[in-house]
């Protein structure tokens, strides 16, 4: 998988029929230039959009999100539960995955090439064209089990 540049989205949205909109354009250079480790929520999207004095509705930002996601330009991550962020989806050797917090949500990026060899072998001998492979560890940080011992 290619990093994703404006070019190579209009060629692939117009392969399914869909054009490459300014708000799609704007959407996609957001992610590419987040600061690495950062993730965004559709609601952050929009807020970020607004500062900048882009108006793009929520709406449209969910739509936008889902697809982008769908055609794996995007990885939706579940952080917290029933809280969904984005970030872009980097080939390798730039893929990871992410240790999260379950009581502060606090995230950390990890790489382990041993996860996405086994998610592209299955899939290759299954017949499936791998979009993401991502493994999300749920567990309570350090701090967090601190607080939560008895003094």
């Amino acid at each position: 998988m290619s990093f994703y540049t404006a070019g190579s989205l209009k060629a692939e949205l117009n392969e399914l029929g869909w054009r490459l909109t300014p708000q799609r354009e704007t959407i996609l250079n957001v992610f590419q230039h987040l600061p690495r480790g950062q993730h965004l929520s559709a609601e952050d999207l929009y807020d970020l959009l607004q500062d900048e004095g882009e108006s793009i509705s929520l709406s449209t930002i969910y739509r936008t999100l889902k697809l982008m996601a769908r055609m794996g330009i995007l990885r939706e991550l579940e952080l917290a539960e029933g809280h969904k962020h984005y970030e872009l989806n980097q080939p390798y050797p730039h893929h990871h995955d992410h240790l999260i917090c379950v009581r502060c949500n606090k995230t950390i990026e990890f790489k382990n090439d041993s996860i996405l060899k086994i998610g592209t072998r299955t899939a290759k001998k299954e017949g499936y064209h791998l979009l993401d492979c991502q493994l999300t560890i749920h567990a309570v940080c350090p701090s967090c089990q601190r607080s939560l011992s008895p003094m």
